[in-house]
C-alpha cells in the first residue's frame, strides 16, 4: 500500500494557493480543470517530495476548487497536515507576516500550529532537533484553536 495523497476542498483558490505555495513553500505539480464539472484539481507537493511527486503524484495535497460557491464546514474535525519545516521560528516569522495567526507558537523549538484560510489545521514540525527557545516564541501563548 502505498500514501497517494489527501483533498481539501478550497472556498477561495487564489488565497488557498498563496498560503501552500507561496507561504509554506509547497509546489504546483499537476492541475486539472473539469468545465463540465465546473471544478478545478490542483494537486501540490513538498520540495524534498517534488521529484517523486511529478512522476506519481504522491505525496501530494490535491486542493478542490468547486467553481460554484459552496459553505464548508468542520475544518477541526479533518485532523491536521503536518510538515517538517528547515526553521520552524522562519516558517512562523513568514506567515505571521503573511497575517496568518499563529495558533500554537513554536514555543519548545520543535512544533506550532497554524490555519489554512480554509480552517484546515497545519502542523508544523522542526526537522532534527528542538531548535533552542527563543522570544518573542517562547512566551507567546496560544491563539484560538489548532
Amino acid at each position: 500500500m502505498d500514501f497517494l495523497h489527501t483533498m481539501v476542498r478550497v472556498k477561495d483558490l487564489d488565497a488557498s494557493l498563496n498560503f501552500y505555495c507561496n507561504l509554506l513553500g509547497l509546489v504546483e505539480v499537476k492541475r486539472y480543470d473539469s468545465e463540465q464539472g465546473r471544478f478545478s484539481l490542483i494537486f501540490l507537493a513538498a520540495p524534498g517530495q517534488l521529484e517523486e511527486a511529478k512522476t506519481s503524484l504522491k505525496p501530494t495535497i490535491e486542493l478542490t476548487y468547486n467553481w460554484d460557491p459552496e459553505q464548508y464546514t468542520g475544518g477541526r474535525n479533518f485532523g491536521h497536515l503536518a510538515f517538517a519545516v528547515d526553521d520552524i521560528y522562519a516558517i512562523c516569522q513568514t506567515l505571521q507576516q503573511a497575517g496568518v495567526v499563529i495558533n500554537r507558537p513554536p514555543r519548545c523549538g520543535h512544533m506550532a500550529f497554524v490555519r489554512s484560510p480554509d480552517g484546515i489545521s497545519i502542523e508544523l514540525l522542526q526537522k532534527g532537533k528542538a531548535l533552542e527557545p527563543q522570544e518573542p516564541w517562547a512566551s507567546m501563548e496560544n491563539t484560538g484553536s489548532w
